[in-house]
């Protein structure tokens, strides 16, 4: 198994599409990006801490490759928006690709310059490729959030 981590706004839609994708295990939401050691999800929000809402994804590279989760990284989200996905605004919805090796940064790179030149394209990718430093797992409500809350109010 091998380890993706990836921002792209507001962690719970990132969550339940990366979990939907044949060959990876797991998703987890949480933070990472920042300085504050072990945020709370209200620490994150106060855009102080540094770190951006993020999904750690877990994935047997036998069945799905780290360039195929790029392709869906970049097909869930807009990476032309600097600190904002939709309704959701400030650095901790930032686009982000966190990366476990030197071979995630190539590709990475790779990927993001073929988006960038692709036809039809006529905006600057702002997503940020950086080395992947502590992630810190978020709170037990927000795992899975989408999938608890279906059919439901709110949880919170």
């Amino acid at each position: 198994m091998e380890k993706a981590t990836f921002g792209a706004g507001c962690f719970w839609g990132v969550e339940a599409q990366f979990r939907q994708v044949k060959g990876v295990t797991s998703a987890t939401v949480g933070y990472s990006g920042g300085a504050m050691e072990d945020p709370s999800y209200e620490d994150v929000c106060s855009g102080k801490t540094g770190h951006a809402e993020a999904v750690e994804v877990i994935f047997d590279p036998e069945t799905i490759s780290y360039d195929q989760l790029l392709d869906v990284f970049w097909s869930i989200h807009d990476p032309t928006t600097l600190n904002r996905q939709g309704p959701d605004v400030g650095s901790q919805y930032r686009s982000a690709i966190f990366t476990h090796d030197s071979g995630q940064v190539a590709a990475a790179r790779a990927s993001k310059e073929r988006l960038q030149s692709s036809a039809g394209n006529t905006r600057e990718i702002v997503t940020e490729i950086t080395p992947a430093t502590a992630f810190y797992r978020a709170e037990d409500y927000h795992q899975q959030y989408l999938k608890k809350a279906r059919g439901r109010r709110r949880l919170f």
